[in-house]
């Protein structure tokens, strides 16, 4: 490939990628049922539903993270070197690594049947973003969803850093228990962090850990997390 011709292929693959947010959000407006991606609310409790981003990587995410494509805008913090995690603490090193040049660090991590959650913190403590740490390769790329969708500071739709911030965390938290209350009944919020642009809800049934959401901090829209799959274990830090 050419010099010439290499800065016009990843233009249009970035156009590409844009022309398919927009299709998904016309879409959105006109489905009747939940997907098989992520389950959304839009907009202080008008049911809507959209699914995930297509990709063509490798590993229990590859659907929705768009693997070599998103790689290329910046989704993938770290490749993966092909040995695989199957530990809280190995998943924390690989996403340690991946943070350090950042200057970001790993929080909670929760162990998945689909893999490793990291939360990802700034120098003052605070979450700046969430990762997935792929236990089959150990690759670490920016969680689906809310983090690669909504996050104000660190993703491909960062609104120059802007927060509006219209919704509060007793806000979120009251809009995650009514919306629980209609679509997941019997399960209660067990935490909820603030992350730029956005609320993270870990939630519990039977005092067991069972998944989580999201709430936008400008509009209240709800995003129900569906990748993860069972839980398994986690560590907080």
């Amino acid at each position: 490939m050419t010099a010439v011709r290499r800065p016009l292929m990843v233009g249009a693959l970035v156009a590409a990628v844009i022309a398919l947010v927009a299709s998904s959000a016309v879409a959105v407006a006109t489905m009747g049922g939940p997907s098989s991606g992520a389950l959304m609310t839009r907009g202080y409790g008008q049911d809507q539903h959209a699914g995930m981003m297509g990709g063509q990587g490798q590993g229990p995410y590859a659907g929705m993270m768009g693997g070599s494509m998103m790689g290329s805008m910046g989704m993938v913090w770290m490749p993966g070197d092909g040995v695989a995690v199957s530990a809280i603490p190995a998943a924390r090193a690989r996403a340690a690594s991946a943070a350090k040049t950042a200057g970001l660090h790993p929080g909670e991590v929760m162990w998945f049947d689909n893999g490793f959650y990291v939360e990802l913190k700034d120098s003052a403590g605070q979450p700046a973003t969430e990762v997935i740490v792929d236990p089959r390769t150990g690759a670490v790329s920016t969680e689906p969803g809310p983090a690669m969708m909504w996050n104000t500071r660190l993703s491909m739709m960062r609104a120059g850093g802007a927060d509006t911030s219209a919704v509060d965390p007793t806000r979120a938290r009251a809009i995650a228990t009514s919306w629980l209350a209609a679509n997941r009944p019997g399960t209660t919020i067990r935490s909820i962090d603030t992350y730029p642009g956005y609320f993270t809800l870990d939630l519990q049934r039977n005092g067991v850990v069972s998944g989580m959401m999201s709430i936008n901090s400008s509009n209240g829209a709800v995003w129900y997390h569906t990748w993860h799959g069972a839980f398994i274990a986690m560590e907080d830090s």
